[in-house]
């Protein structure tokens, strides 16, 4: 998979990710907001405390992280079959 590289908060809750093979892009992530563990977005200062975890997930604090292959799959419009191709495998039945 890949690595996510940098990210940067941008108004309007999007996001700007880059990862290792070069691809970027903008993500919206409007449609969270207020709902849930997302609720301290509401105050625009949280949203804007983005960064990289350890494992290489988006990170705001220790309640809400995003996996960063969906992330990817946003910005490249992929299916997850693209990304896994094990995904694709047809299974015989007995």
């Amino acid at each position: 998979m890949k690595k996510l590289i940098e990210v940067k908060p941008l108004d309007d809750y999007k996001i700007w990710v880059k990862y290792s093979d070069g691809i970027e892009g903008i993500v919206d992530l409007s449609n969270f907001v207020g709902k849930g563990v997302f609720k301290i977005w509401n105050n625009y200062s949280e949203f804007q405390k983005v960064s990289i975890g350890e494992s290489g997930e988006l990170k705001w604090n220790d309640n809400i992280d995003l996996c960063p292959d969906s992330i990817y799959l946003k910005v490249t419009g992929k299916n997850p079959e693209d990304l896994f191709p094990y995904l694709k495998k047809n299974f015989e039945h007995a």
